[in-house]
């Protein structure tokens, strides 16, 4: 290549370039997909942050019948929801969960353990074989039993080191979040 030729393409090299490396350090050969259930926000807030970082797929849980705005009246029917394992329907579905490696489940911690609407996609949806990572919003409780409960809703699928970070810090969580998705391998 002559030299006028190399220089007449060299912008358009280093444009190219700089795109690729903008882009989040997906991990070659697996495709990952973020699902969510946020009743405040804070859960959707993380979830957007890991898909930031991962360049992964991302959904949003919706429950047919959506809670109430009011933070007792939500409280109030989690624990009934939670005593009783009770699944409610969700307007979200997922034809094609099969194309995915990786699943990080994102839910708020109720009453210990994963929200309604996150242990109904669980049991909707055959995730053996998938690696689960997931991640809980809370306010003092961290996991709870959030990950025993995973492990035992998903006995046939690799559940990954969970993170839990306080509702109120979300919007900080950044370097926190990379460093667990780099921890799990999701990203390089």
């Amino acid at each position: 290549m002559n030299r006028k030729k190399f220089m007449a393409t060299l912008p358009a090299a280093l444009f190219a370039m700089r795109e690729l490396c903008a882009q989040p350090p997906e991990k070659k050969g697996q495709k990952m997909l973020i699902v969510y259930y946020s009743w405040s926000g804070n859960t959707r807030v993380l979830a957007n942050t890991i898909k930031r970082l991962s360049n992964a797929d991302i959904l949003e849980i919706l429950p047919e019948k959506p809670y109430p705005d009011s933070y007792r009246q939500t409280v109030d029917i989690a624990k009934k929801e939670t005593d009783t394992g009770y699944t409610p329907p969700i307007k979200t579905k997922i034809p094609n969960i099969s194309d995915y490696d990786m699943i990080l489940i994102g839910s708020p911690n109720w009453w210990g353990t994963v929200s309604s609407p996150i242990r109904t996609f669980i049991c909707e949806n055959n995730l053996s074989g998938k690696k689960i990572a997931p991640f809980i919003t809370h306010e003092g409780s961290r996991m709870g039993r959030s990950l025993s409960d995973i492990k035992k809703l998903c006995p046939n699928s690799e559940i990954l080191e969970a993170l839990p970070i306080r509702g109120g810090s979300v919007k900080e969580a950044e370097k926190e979040a990379e460093k667990w998705l780099k921890r799990i391998n999701a990203i390089s």
